[in-house]
């Protein structure tokens, strides 16, 4: 390859044109290519191997780049050999099977209990404020996804045992009990929507009578998430994760967390299990009968 900057300019050119990649993209993976040919001694890729870029990141995770960077530097390494590839100056790309260090999976953001009552001290003053409270207390009170509730018909919910029917993931049923603050804020938003000219059957709908789409629903709770002045933003997924964490805290039932969640795997209910060490710390100390040193 006669002139590898020729080729580098035609490459980021080419992401910004023919795959309208943001302009932060297209400089982040040209620095990373620059770097790569840098500490490869600016050897043309056609004389590379897979070895010699395998090689590449284990030199770079040794000068301790995260693995959120090394992924970034797989993906441009990646993308690049396979430009190369389309445009037939090299053969393979010895880039395509490259891998970096999995990135180590975090909490998800919860609400503490003071401030989810806190958000959900809504005062009934009219018809929308009944629903919305409704909404979040389901929300809170069954882990649903955002998906799962709205999709909810009059149907599904079985007030007499308690109950209410989701279709999740892969369109499995799954029955979850239902908390008795969420069953009355429910009852209380039935009365208002028995008076409204409802289109269809579901549970949650809007002042025309239409489901509630995902994005009605996200925008209530960032409205009321200001009005009820908290610190944080509010989605449903920050509710499924404090239902989530409390449920856990609580009773420490890795398993009917799962069940309740839905998750296919317990692996990614474990997720939740990475609770605040101090927490934890308070925990070990109180119950462990060996804890605390003699005279603590």
């Amino acid at each position: 390859m006669a002139d590898q900057a020729d080729w580098l300019a035609r490459f980021t050119r080419y992401l910004a044109t023919e795959r309208q990649l943001s302009p932060m993209t297209v400089r982040n993976y040209r620095f990373e290519l620059e770097r790569a040919d840098a500490l490869l001694g600016q050897r043309s890729w056609q004389e590379l191997s897979r070895q010699d870029l395998s090689g590449l990141m284990a030199r770079l995770h040794r000068q301790g780049l995260s693995p959120r960077s090394l992924s970034l530097t797989a993906s441009a390494l990646k993308q690049y050999g396979h430009f190369l590839l389309k445009e037939g100056l090299i053969d393979t790309n010895p880039a395509a099977t490259l891998s970096a260090p999995k990135q180590p999976k975090t909490l998800p953001k919860n609400l503490d209990p003071d401030s989810v009552n806190h958000l959900l001290d809504i005062p009934p003053e009219d018809g929308l404020a009944l629903r919305d409270r409704a909404i979040m207390e389901l929300f809170y009170s069954c882990g649903l996804r955002l998906a799962e509730l709205a999709a909810l018909d009059m149907k599904d919910l079985d007030r007499e045992s308690r109950e209410v029917r989701v279709i999740g993931k892969g369109s499995k049923e799954r029955i979850l009990p239902v908390g008795s603050v969420a069953l009355s804020a429910i009852a209380d938003w039935l009365k208002v929507r028995a008076q409204m000219p409802c289109q269809d059957d579901a549970l949650f709908v809007s002042t025309r009578g239409s489901r509630l789409s995902h994005r009605s629903i996200q925008a209530r709770m960032e409205k009321w998430a200001q009005i009820q002045g908290l610190s944080v933003g509010v989605h449903p997924h920050k509710l499924r994760h404090s239902f989530a964490t409390h449920m856990l805290e609580s009773s420490g039932d890795l398993r009917a967390v799962q069940e309740l969640l839905g998750h296919a795997n317990l692996a990614t209910t474990q997720i939740y299990t990475s609770l605040d060490f101090q927490h934890l710390a308070k925990v070990y100390d109180g119950a462990h009968p060996r804890a605390r040193k003699k005279g603590d």
